[in-house]
């Protein structure tokens, strides 16, 4: 029982780790909580002070997330400068999930390292001769290691899902674009019907590099910005197509037809090539749950009438 204060203080990391996942999770994105009480407050012609308007934050908001964050410039303190680039990058690509930042990411991070200390205690406490009764240290260090890079893989299974998202939406996408140019309207005026027209990842996207136009930067720059927050190959050929044809005065439309062909041609493909890897990812699960469930269906009832008709020593029976 000497290990039960520090096993206490793991568990105590562990569930603060699952409070900061929620509250990431569910967390406005891109809104300030107290600007949006001001707000409230305004609406209602309500005098409150400063003091008030804070208090009548959620707890998450107040207290949780500071604390968070706090630690989360500790870490970043010691954390190389290559890492925290990554780690911005792949934020970045996953579309900033739950707001999250480097500092709040790097918490959940080490935040999972004390999941090791979960199965020290159940191994304090488990009943002698039982599975886990002395193996606490075997897997904890296991559990540990998960807990580390359980963040990295949740984002990475995220930037996958937009990625692939975003391939499925970009013919779609370029032939309402199409529509739009050859209809009469501009570029940028395209991509605004096509902001407000869907909702999805490609849409918000074209939504943010409209809003950036606006404010002053250049339309290449904006595309090529936006090519390299989503990651996808196809957005970066395509957003090269345009610069060009804007360079060289070729018909935007002519350009943006030929681009959605050739989208539609390459989803066409990365479908085939899921279909062809299916027999492969087969594979496994029928060798180890089918094939196993069709020799005892089918090879039971021979030998039971072997063991009937005399073999019956030959399987170990009298």
């Amino acid at each position: 029982m000497t290990f039960l204060p520090l096993i206490l203080v793991g568990l105590l990391i562990v569930i603060g780790a699952v409070i900061l996942v929620v509250v990431g999770i569910r967390s406005p994105k891109g809104e300030d909580p107290l600007q949006d009480r001001l707000a409230d407050f305004a609406a209602r012609g309500e005098q409150a002070s400063l003091e008030e308007i804070e208090l009548s934050q959620p707890f998450s908001q107040r207290v949780v997330m500071p604390i968070a964050k706090r630690f989360g410039d500790l870490v970043m303190r010691f954390t190389p400068q290559n890492s925290i680039t990554q780690i911005t990058k792949k934020l970045e690509l996953a579309g900033n999930p739950g707001n999250l930042d480097p500092a709040l990411f790097f918490v959940l991070r080490f935040l999972g390292l004390p999941l090791g200390a979960l199965f020290v205690y159940l191994d304090t406490i488990a009943v002698p001769g039982s599975f886990i009764d002395g193996k606490g240290f075997i897997l904890g260090i296991p559990a540990s290691i998960l807990g580390f890079y359980l963040p990295d893989l949740l984002l990475k299974s995220r930037i996958d899902r937009r990625q692939s998202e975003i391939r499925k939406a970009m013919p779609d996408a370029l032939d309402l674009l199409t529509i739009c140019v050859e209809a009469g309207l501009g570029f940028d005026a395209s991509m605004s019907k096509l902001y407000e027209k869907w909702d999805n990842e490609l849409s918000r996207a074209f939504g943010r590099v409209v809003r950036e136009i606006q404010l002053g930067k250049l339309r290449r720059e904006a595309l090529r910005d936006m090519a390299e927050r989503l990651g996808v190959s196809e957005m970066t050929s395509f957003v090269a197509a345009v610069i060009q044809s804007e360079q060289l005065g070729v018909s935007m439309a002519q350009v943006l037809r030929i681009q959605a062909d050739q989208m539609r041609i390459r989803r066409r493909q990365i479908a085939e090539e899921e279909a062809h890897k299916a027999p492969i990812r087969m594979l496994l699960p029928m060798a180890f749950f089918i094939f196993p469930a069709l020799c005892i269906v089918l090879m039971t009832p021979a030998f039971l009438i072997l063991y009937e008709t005399g073999a019956g020593p030959f399987f170990g029976g009298g």
